[in-house]
């Protein structure tokens, strides 16, 4: 069985007098135990698509199921089974973190000591403020806490919405080596993201964009399928760089990327004749090299062929 499965799912928004489609037929599989990566930026339908998948919202068509329950049908038996963090911190600011994992654990008609083994190594990390109010908390131990009170009843599958936009870069990997531990104790994680550096940390990743998904797979194996030459440019004059890129006609695509722009070329492309055109256009300090896609080439180079 499947621990996630949505089939062609929908969902439709008014904003005004405009519609907005926030999902277009989404459909996708997600294996028990795996570590699962939705991957996309703002807007996307990341949000969307989590809150129908565990029963806070109604899909206008398509169908789906959560460890086997459908999210329409049996909505009550999934929200018993899944952890759920959504993407605003959302505890009581006025308890204690001792007084709200406490009370999550009273909601599901259990207790710390039951489950104490599963959320150990993280509490153990904050177990010193227990005292503090969640108001007062940092960035990092509002994440922890949460992510405590989402796994106090042991769930079977596990949704995370970006949960670690806002938080530091130490609390980032933190969170995603707690993941990992999670994962060998058979829990299925659904995690979206709008930091392509985190699909490298999941089994398999889905790459939505305004609402569709562009690929579904392992995020090695959507690298391998990028298929077109990659070149990293730089100069000293930058922002006249990335124009002078986006009008020469071997490359299909270019943008920022890091300390370089990234420049997606066409079959028989030549180095050296990039560089005599760049020259010719007056970059001193120009430096051009081969690279290596990697899952945000990737994202780019879906997204324009998705526009076009």
């Amino acid at each position: 069985m499947k621990a996630i499965v949505a089939e062609n799912l929908t969902k439709t928004y008014t904003a005004g007098k405009k519609k907005v489609l926030a999902l277009n037929k989404v459909s996708f599989t997600v294996e028990p135990g795996e570590l699962f990566g939705l991957i996309g930026p703002d807007g996307a339908g990341k949000t969307t698509l989590i809150r129908i998948l565990v029963t806070l919202l109604l899909a206008d068509q398509g169908s789906a199921t959560v460890d086997g329950c459908d999210v329409q049908q049996e909505y009550k038996k999934i929200r018993r089974r899944v952890g759920y963090m959504p993407g605003t911190f959302s505890l009581y600011q006025d308890l204690t973190i001792q007084e709200n994992l406490t009370f999550f654990a009273t909601v599901f008609e259990t207790s710390i000591a039951e489950n104490y083994s599963l959320i150990k190594d993280i509490y153990e990390q904050i177990e010193p403020f227990k005292n503090r109010r969640a108001g007062k908390l940092s960035g990092g131990m509002k994440q922890k806490l949460a992510l405590c009170c989402a796994l106090i009843h042991k769930p079977s599958v596990l949704f995370l919405d970006e949960p670690t936009t806002g938080v530091d870069a130490v609390s980032r990997k933190e969170f995603w080596d707690m993941l990992a531990q999670l994962k060998k104790q058979g829990i299925t994680t659904f995690v979206s993201t709008p930091y392509m550096d985190e699909a490298a940390l999941c089994d398999r990743v889905a790459l939505i964009q305004e609402g569709s998904l562009l690929a579904i797979d392992k995020p090695t194996v959507i690298n391998q399928q990028f298929g077109k030459p990659l070149l990293a440019v730089a100069s000293s004059a930058m922002f006249r760089l990335l124009n002078d890129l986006k009008n020469y006609d071997p490359a299909l695509a270019s943008y920022p990327f890091g300390e370089y722009h990234h420049v997606v070329m066409r079959p028989g492309y030549s180095i050296a004749r990039l560089q005599e055109y760049l020259q010719g256009k007056n970059h001193p300090e120009l430096e051009i090299k081969e690279v290596l896609p990697d899952i945000e080439d990737s994202f780019i180079l879906l997204m324009s062929r998705n526009d076009s």
